[in-house]
């Protein structure tokens, strides 16, 4: 089969997220595709960042990481997006990245891959499934195909999401079981993309 092209675009404040990407990246790779993991620009003012070290320091810490651009998205076959929640919603560093996407979208180029989403919160009901659900919305007006981990592998039944891989940053970092959980999700966007692929080929 002919390999997937990923684009793993993100935005992390204090590296939570950054870990999850990491992961998803690792599983997109160990299933064969060619993936780019790509931040969205911090738009935070820089005082609101200093205020907080762990901020600071995760910006710092990911300076070589290349940011998210309009290619990443036409050259993918499949996008994960990665977001902190935010009252139950994405981040508006991503969803100011999303919005910049209409000349894509008006000329057919969004339709037709393959979209999930990943996620963490500080508290464990803090609007997980809501900031999923919410990413939805946009890959539906994109004439998206949503591919979602579910229960497909047993580590879906430890780490809990239907939806997309998520975590508890106040718990501390991603266990091993959440990264699990990522590396697995991206895994099962990259079969479903090559099966796509493939048929549309045929």
């Amino acid at each position: 089969m002919e390999p997937v092209n990923v684009a793993i675009i993100y935005y992390s404040a204090t590296g939570t997220v950054h870990a999850l990407a990491q992961a998803a990246a690792e599983g997109a790779e160990k299933a064969g595709a060619y993936v780019r993991l790509r931040k969205v620009a911090e738009s935070a003012p820089p005082e609101a960042i200093s205020a907080k070290p762990a901020w600071a320091g995760h910006l710092q810490d990911t300076a070589d990481v290349a940011e998210a651009g309009l290619d990443d998205l036409d050259w993918a076959d499949a996008v994960l997006f990665g977001t902190p929640t935010r009252f139950g919603n994405p981040a508006s560093q991503l969803r100011a990245f999303i919005e910049t996407t209409s000349g894509l979208w008006f000329h057919g180029k969004l339709a037709d891959k393959v979209y999930s989403a990943f996620t963490a919160s500080n508290t464990a009901h803090g609007g997980q499934e809501s900031t999923l659900l919410a990413l939805g919305n946009t890959f539906y007006h994109w004439g998206g195909i949503i591919v979602p981990p579910g229960y497909t592998d047993p580590v879906q039944f430890q780490s809990g999401n239907p939806y997309g891989t998520s975590h508890v940053a106040g718990d501390g970092p991603p266990s091993e079981v959440t990264l699990q959980a990522a590396r697995h999700q991206a895994r099962r966007v990259v079969d479903t993309t090559a099966v796509l692929k493939a048929g549309r080929a045929a």
